[in-house]
């Protein structure tokens, strides 16, 4: 689980957001919470949609940015759909069609490319399935048009995938499988699909980020393993991840903080401990809560009763979308499809 920063073995590479130690993979949640205290200079959001669905865009231009966010120089796209965690299928198919869209447009795609999609995580644990499942449900086309191009017509792009596990299945570094495979495959681009960290509860599974950053698996539960960007595998990588899971702690400090709240207006005493509370920074609260809870969880990560049916849910969405967004010709049918319901 991903979308770290640096390349440093700090805080901030485990997905922690630099003086305030709130773990989140989401750049979007890094933003909101820094600036809640101060602006940070080098970073531009852009914010549009409508009440299904929310395209957020930050861009982080500065290196002093980067820093300070805990996130790469780069741009992460963000889209925020609270409806998905029900079913809706209707709901779904307005997200595809608004995100094969955007990640045209991301990934600057001209129909030639080869492109390699990798489902990183591992398939055994049902929070961390997202990408083996996305490649599942993927439309692979590269060993047709090598050996039966006519099979498929036009209006197709070479897409290939891999789901190759985590160290603990493989005995391998995932990276080091990728650049395997990527010596041999050549492709000129690689889109990476993995679960994420959110801090905030109500971003499971309603959120889904893209960066052009690349990925490091693992960082978002403090299981940082080596990087899957440019620099490492030598061609353009894109990440697509959805929150899956949240900290404990940050549950614990969030309840400690509406507790206060709610005392505060019920009594004097209430209002003593709201105060102590509320006067707290979140490294006090933090540590105190880790304190608690060290003995018999350690650090507990925590995820929802419907895992399962919210990660098959989300990763049709994906792959649906990065089918569309790859063969010109699915995106004519989902146009059509999308018309002809209206």
């Amino acid at each position: 689980m991903p979308f770290s920063s640096s390349q440093s073995n700090s805080l901030e590479s485990l997905g922690y957001v630099p003086g305030f130690n709130v773990r989140t993979d989401l750049a979007l949640e890094a933003h909101e919470i820094i600036t809640e205290a101060e602006e940070i200079p080098g970073v531009n959001v852009e914010r549009e949609g409508d009440q299904d669905i929310i395209i957020n865009r930050v861009s982080i231009t500065t290196e002093q940015a980067a820093a300070r966010m805990g996130k790469q120089v780069g741009n992460y796209l963000t889209l925020e759909v609270p409806g998905l965690r029900k079913k809706n299928t209707a709901l779904q198919d307005k997200v595809i069609r608004v995100f094969y869209k955007e990640l045209r447009r991301m990934f600057n795609l001209n129909g030639q490319q080869n492109i390699m999609v990798i489902g990183l995580g591992n398939w055994n644990v049902t929070p961390d399935a997202l990408g083996p499942r996305v490649v599942r449900e993927l439309f692979v086309t590269r060993h047709i048009l090598e050996m039966k191009p006519d099979i498929l017509g036009d209006g197709f792009g070479s897409v290939c995938a891999i789901s190759p596990g985590v160290l603990g299945i493989t005995g391998v570094e995932t990276s080091e499988i990728i650049r395997g495979v990527v010596n041999q495959v050549r492709p000129d681009m690689i889109v990476a699909i993995d679960a994420l960290a959110a801090q905030r509860l109500e971003r499971l599974h309603t959120t889904i980020q893209v960066a052009d950053t690349g990925i490091v698996p693992g960082s978002g539960v403090g299981n940082r393993r080596l990087g899957i960007n440019r620099q490492t595998i030598g061609v353009p990588v894109y990440a697509i991840g959805v929150p899956t899971v949240v900290d404990a702690v940050t549950i614990v400090g969030d309840s400690m903080n509406k507790m206060a709240e709610a005392l505060k207006r019920e009594s004097a005493q209430g209002n003593m401990f709201a105060n102590i509370v509320q006067k707290m920074n979140w490294e006090e609260k933090r540590n105190i809560i880790r304190e608690v809870m060290q003995p018999f969880a350690g650090d507990l990560i925590v995820t929802p009763k419907e895992i399962d049916t919210l990660v098959d849910d989300i990763s049709l969405v994906i792959s649906a979308s990065l089918d569309a967004a790859f063969h010109e010709k699915i995106a004519q049918e989902e146009e059509s499809r999308a018309a002809m319901v209206h």
